[in-house]
């Protein structure tokens, strides 16, 4: 294909991405958003303001770095959104921490610290009144946002976002239905998911401004309709946006070497239960005083670092994280 056949292409997969997501939004439509000020939940944010007063929630670690303040301010401001921005502080974020592992039946650090922010963003969100709220879930899932896959091409490509797609699942949906809220996710709309499984690898993963970029079929369908600071933003996880990838850092300082080595011996030798690090262990001993000690329950393939029950193509484990297994 010519340069000038793929622009051509390219312009047209755009207006049909435009109008599926416009018809999804319509789908799914509410006053509340989750808005990390990404591109994901820009786009969103775009197009429900056309259609509903929309009410958008940040939420961010007091005294954290949390860039994701700024860009959602940035794209608030620019739609004329209500914008309500909600600073947490270490006692609100270690109850979210608690409800998050209870609810997600997890100790998988990463998942416990994107997971308790969007409690806490979902939390505020039911206290001003709202009942359903959007979320941007799904479209790294679908067109390729994660870093991790910008390496491959063609088929392998193709395979592992295959593989993401059986395995897709997102904290947003038994979180919000433990809190009373509904999650709506867009993203997730059949003719979208429909969509991108058609669609050439090719136009998710390209090489622009000097770097490659994961979603680049929907940054160009965005392109000059939202600000270049949005579309062009490299992709941030929540844990970096909300200011919780502190978490670390704060468990090391807080938990001596001599007591994590003392309780990470004896998790593995009563429970077989293989803790990885401190901030690992803080949520583990939150995990088994709620939940026990995890025990393999459908007698198939297991996790062989704290022995709970794996789907057959899971290639990391849901409940303590471990990857790759």
């Amino acid at each position: 294909m010519n340069k000038l056949d793929d622009m051509l292409t390219v312009k047209k997969i755009c207006l049909e991405l435009r109008k599926l997501i416009e018809d999804a939004v319509k789908r799914n439509l509410c006053e509340g958003l989750l808005l990390s000020g990404g591109l994901d939940t820009s786009i969103l944010a775009l197009v429900a303001s056309k259609f509903v007063t929309q009410k958008a929630f940040t939420v961010a670690l007091s005294g954290a770095p949390a860039p994701d303040v700024e860009y959602a301010s940035l794209i608030a401001k620019k739609l004329g959104i209500k914008h309500h921005i909600h600073y947490f502080y270490e006692d609100e974020l270690y109850d979210a921490i608690y409800a998050t592992i209870k609810i997600m039946r997890s100790f998988d650090p990463m998942e416990i610290r994107n997971s308790a922010v969007i409690y806490i963003a979902l939390k505020h969100a039911k206290e001003e009144g709202l009942n359903a709220i959007m979320t941007g879930d799904g479209s790294d899932e679908l067109f390729a946002g994660y870093s991790f896959l910008f390496n491959l091409e063609g088929e392998k490509l193709k395979l592992e976002l295959e593989n993401l797609w059986r395995n897709m699942y997102f904290s947003s949906i038994p979180l919000s239905k433990a809190l009373g809220i509904e999650a709506k996710l867009p993203y997730l709309d059949p003719h979208i998911r429909d969509f991108a499984s058609k669609l050439d690898p090719s136009y998710m993963i390209r090489e622009e401004k000097g770097r490659k970029w994961g979603k680049w079929i929907l940054r160009k369908a965005f392109e000059g309709i939202l600000p270049d600071e949005i579309v062009w933003r490299i992709k941030t996880p929540i844990e970096c946006g909300s200011g919780t990838t502190i978490l670390p850092s704060l468990f090391n300082r807080r938990i001596s070497d001599e007591e994590f080595q003392e309780k990470k011996r004896k998790y593995f030798e009563s429970d077989k239960v293989v803790i990885r690090d401190k901030e690992q262990l803080f949520y583990y001993e939150i995990f088994r005083s709620i939940i026990g000690v995890p025990r393999p329950m459908k007698g198939k393939r297991t996790c062989p670092y704290c022995n709970s029950d794996l789907e057959e193509e899971a290639k990391y484990c849901r409940t303590c994280g471990a990857y790759p297994i």
